[in-house]
């Protein structure tokens, strides 16, 4: 799982963040700032934190990021996450985009990952970016 992870983050530009947090002081608020200022392109994922956090943009859902999202960053609870996955699988296929889908610590989906695997995209699961991005 460090070898792929550190292998999908070496290859990553632009993070998509589900779950981005307004709230300074939260992981979902910290570390996609963090990832901003380490030089990845960071778009957040909140329909209540449209436009902006800090220098992050934000869109309302993942269908409405613009650019072409390499990593799909999850800060949900894992009962959320079998919905976002197929809304990123859905997105993949129409975009040929979303490489990777990552759910930070604590976040789990078997059937998740059997998704991502038929549909040829890495999963990642209970693993915190921020702890991966410090091996670099």
């Amino acid at each position: 799982m460090m070898t792929t992870a550190i292998a999908a983050l070496q290859a990553a530009r632009t993070i998509a963040v589900v779950g981005l947090s307004r709230s300074p002081g939260k992981p979902a608020h910290d570390i996609p700032q963090y990832m901003a200022g380490r030089g990845y392109h960071v778009v957040g994922v909140n329909p209540g934190a449209v436009p902006a956090v800090g220098p992050v943009n934000v869109v309302a859902s993942i269908h409405d990021v613009p650019d072409a999202i390499d990593i799909l960053n999850v800060f949900r609870p894992s009962s959320d996450t079998d919905a976002i996955i197929d809304e990123a699988i859905e997105r993949h296929h129409q975009r040929g985009d979303i490489t990777c889908i990552w759910l930070q610590s604590g976040i789990t989906s078997r059937e998740g990952a059997a998704k991502c695997a038929a549909a040829g995209i890495t999963y990642i699961d209970n693993t915190c970016i921020y702890v991966i991005q410090q091996y670099l």
